[in-house]
Parts: structure tokens; sequence; C-alpha cells
């Protein structure tokens, strides 16, 4: 087994890399009892050598890891990038790069949305990944010989993944499609929490204007208090007992306390106060202030449904057609927004999704094309 355990040799492996094009990084972590990511194993692989480093071994110096990933002149090759990529955001407050990201490569190559590592393995080098291993305890010591051979291989196999769908891209002129795509993977804003926004995760009937400016109040709350404590947000307070508390507004820790789903115990806390301060800053605001109409996500949109239904239709052929998946081109809410607003900020009159598939949509919406079956093919029909 490869597993380093000493700085020297940390810094040694990071030295002999520094003359290579890319690296394939991988690392396990756990996260089911903390707020943040514990890294638990770093796989990283070059040319000639694979190695597993041991984060938890005691006085390891992750320094040299951490300047390689940040190294411009090499590349890191990851899959499904954006966990990994937050945990080393985590560490150093900055986002290694430049980065690829072999699960976005294989969707702009027609691979389908989101493939995971063992079934893109298996399609472009026909071979079969061990996932047994995935789920264990990567915390406890020592690692297990299966432990080992399994994270290694997340690294070797991708080797050959990388330069399989790197070529595909070249070949297709379509590196740039998945450099947009790369550019907002390591923007570090993509890893920041803003305390104002996480309450649009939550889902609330009504969105009164009172409620929501409490949703936002206790869902930031909740978040620093996670933070701090460093647990999972939903251990302090699930989403449904926020927005029982947003809808019934208590004025008092007893009136808190007999919340049907506020955790037993929790009024009378530390954190209980803290939440009740919250609620006490939105509920002083006064009517007058509060915002007209507010909404947990996008304002809503007015879309002829027949026309919103063509244009999903649309964007199917079109990305069947050009070999993409079609949630790399746009989610249903672009689609949606598209046909009931005229946006040229849209993402969709943009770059290389406007050649997919925005130029056709917009001539659909303008009456300029239409859809019609041959076979069980769609035919784009100029008008």
């Amino acid at each position: 087994m490869t597993v380093m355990t000493d700085s020297a040799e940390v810094a040694a492996f990071c030295a002999r890399l520094k003359s290579e094009a890319y690296v394939t990084v991988d690392t396990e972590f756990m996260r089911e009892r903390t707020y943040y990511a514990q890294l638990c194993l770093i796989q990283i692989a070059g040319k000639d050598e694979a190695v597993a480093i041991d984060p938890l071994a005691p006085g390891i110096d992750l320094e040299p890891v951490l300047d390689l990933l940040a190294d411009e002149n090499i590349l890191k090759v990851f899959h499904a990038a954006r966990q990994d990529l937050e945990i080393f955001y985590q560490m150093n407050g900055k986002v290694p790069h430049p980065v690829f990201d072999t699960q976005v490569a294989a969707m702009v190559c027609g691979f389908g949305d989101q493939i995971g590592y063992e079934a893109i393995v298996r399609k472009v080098l026909n071979k079969q990944v061990d996932k047994d291993s995935r789920f264990t305890d990567w915390q406890r010591r020592p690692l297990t010989e299966k432990q080992v051979t399994y994270a290694l291989a997340d690294v070797t196999h991708l080797r050959n993944v990388y330069e399989h769908l790197a070529g595909a891209l070249e070949k297709n002129e379509r590196t740039s499609w998945l450099e947009a795509e790369m550019n907002i993977l390591t923007s570090e804003s993509t890893y920041r929490v803003d305390l104002d926004e996480v309450w649009r995760r939550i889902k609330i009937k009504g969105r009164k204007p009172r409620q929501m400016v409490i949703l936002k109040e206790l869902a930031a709350w909740r978040e620093e208090t996670a933070q701090r404590k460093d647990i999972p947000r939903m251990r302090v307070i699930k989403d449904d007992a926020i927005v029982q508390i947003a809808t019934q507004q208590p004025k008092s820790a007893d009136e808190l306390g007999n919340i049907r789903m506020v955790p037993q115990g929790l009024a009378r806390s530390e954190d209980g106060r803290n939440l009740m301060e919250a609620l006490g800053r939105a509920m002083a605001i006064p009517d007058k202030d509060l915002p007209q109409r507010e909404t947990s996500g996008r304002p809503p949109v007015d879309a002829p449904v027949a026309l919103v239904d063509l244009m999903k239709t649309l964007l199917r052929a079109k990305c069947e057609m050009e070999g993409v998946a079609p949630r790399l081109v746009a989610n249903m809410a672009d689609v949606e927004r598209f046909a009931a607003e005229d946006n040229p900020d849209s993402p969709l009159m943009q770059g290389w999704r406007y050649d997919v598939f925005g130029r056709d949509a917009q001539r659909l919406k303008e009456g300029k094309l239409a859809l019609s079956l041959e076979g069980a093919y769609l035919k784009l029909i100029e008008i």
C-alpha cells in the first residue's frame, strides 16, 4: 500500500510532480456528522506514480500539496470536483486552478447528466471499478489494503479517462465549452456561503412579507450556528421547524418551546435565546419597510405553457443532435424564463449555449421555426 504519513515524503513527492503537465486528484472525506467536510485521504497520481496522502497523520504538513494544487502550470484533473475543491478552499482560502472536471467534460461529450466515476470508467475504458469501499469509515485507522486500493483506482483510471475526453473535446472543437464551466467551478464565490441567501433553500407556502423576513433571519442564524458548532444545519433545527416559527411567530421562549417541530430544550438554551433575538430583529421591522413581494427563488414567470413545452422538446432534440447533456445547456427554470421574457442577458443567448440551443429557441419563440416529426426523429422546419 502506498500511503504517505511523513511530511518529508509528501514534499518530495509533490516536488517530483512539478514537471508534470497534469495530475489526477481525488479525496475521501466524511460529512455525515459535521458542517464542514472532514478530509480523510488525498489521492494524487502523476505519470509514473500514484500515492495516497494521510491528512490525519500526526504533524503532517500538507502545504506542498496545496502549493501543487495552486500551481498554474499543472492541470488538476478531478471527477465531480465541486466537493473536493470546496475542501481545499476551506483549508487555505484558495481554489485549485487550473482544473479539468471529467464529469462535466463527459456531459459536453454526450455521456449524459452527471455520470458517475464507475460508469465513465466502464464506458470509456471498459474496466470495472470496485466500489465496495466507497462508504467505509475513512476516519478509522489503520486503513485497510482494500480501502487504499479502491482510493488509488480513483486517480489511476482517471488519467486515461481524462486523455480520452480531452481528445474528444479537441476533436469536436468544444474545449472552450468546458473552459467556461471550469471558470465557474474554480471561482471563489462558488464556495463562499452568503448568509443573506441561505434562506432560499427552504420551501414555504404563502410567502407573506413578514414570514419571509423571519425566514431570512432564522436561516442565517441556523447557518452561523451550524458553522460555529461544526454540525449539519439540520442538527440545529429542521426546515419544517423554521417554517412553523415564521408562521406562528412566537413571542416568548415558552411559545417557542410549544411549537411541535422545535427540538426539545432548544427554547431554554443559549441557541434558543439567539434564535429569539433573530426573530426579534425580523419582528422589529416596521410594516412599511417590509418588502412588497419576496420569494424563495426567482420571481415567478408567466410563459405560455405550450411554448415552454415546445422549447423543452427543442432542447432535448438539439442536445441529442449535438451529443451534449441537456442539463449542461439549460435547466427547466432557464427555459421557462427564456420563454416568458426577452432577456439578452440570459445564458442561453451567450457563447456556445446560444449556438446549441438559444438561437433556435429564439427563432421558435418568434414564429420563425417549427417542429415536426419525421419517423422517430424531430425535424426543424424553417418558416
